[in-house]
């Protein structure tokens, strides 16, 4: 007697599936096979290249937008700071104060280097036409020597982050 269940057939050296009647792959389909395969693989290998690339596009950019984020925050609470030295040096000060004076306009100059430096350009004003878009209107007066809508007083530089607003300049526009 044998050691095989009753029922069960006899084990053979045979794969799972096949009967002896199916013949073996020809070299052409196995080439076929192997090529389709290494097509897959390739295909994949493309996808997952172009997927890498997108993700380190969009972190670059996104890192980039940050950056300019933090940069114009900073820059933008530092403006109030730039405005009070601007109205000290436009204080006459007599002669006994004319050594801080000097103090106050070379530590003015070197903040202003710092904003040239970091791309901050003030946005041009008297006698320009009014844009909404970079001049806040605060007062319209009634002015004979200038066109309407001119610029003719700034109140309040403004200033400009490459292209990207900071601050708007608040402006007296003249009325015909």
């Amino acid at each position: 007697m044998t050691d095989q269940p009753q029922g069960a057939e006899p084990a053979s050296d045979e794969r799972p599936g096949s009967t002896a009647a199916d013949p073996a792959p020809s070299p052409e389909e196995q080439l076929a096979a192997l090529r389709k395969d290494r097509d897959e693989l390739y295909d994949r290998l493309l996808r997952s290249t172009a997927e890498f690339d997108n993700y380190r596009k969009r972190t670059d950019r996104e890192r980039r937008e940050t950056a300019e984020r933090v940069t114009a925050s900073v820059l933008e609470e530092v403006l109030p700071v730039v405005d009070d030295f601007e109205r000290a040096l436009r204080v006459e000060a007599g002669a006994a104060a004319e050594t801080y004076r000097t103090g106050l306009e070379i530590i003015y100059k070197q903040l202003q280097d710092v904003l040239t430096r970091r791309g901050v350009t003030p946005i041009p004003t008297v006698g320009t036409d009014f844009d909404p878009h970079v001049h806040q209107a605060v007062a319209y007066d009634e002015s004979p020597g200038h066109r309407d809508g001119e610029v003719v007083e700034e109140m309040r530089r403004g200033y400009k982050l490459g292209e990207r607003l900071l601050r708007p300049a608040m402006v007296r526009v003249a009325k015909a």
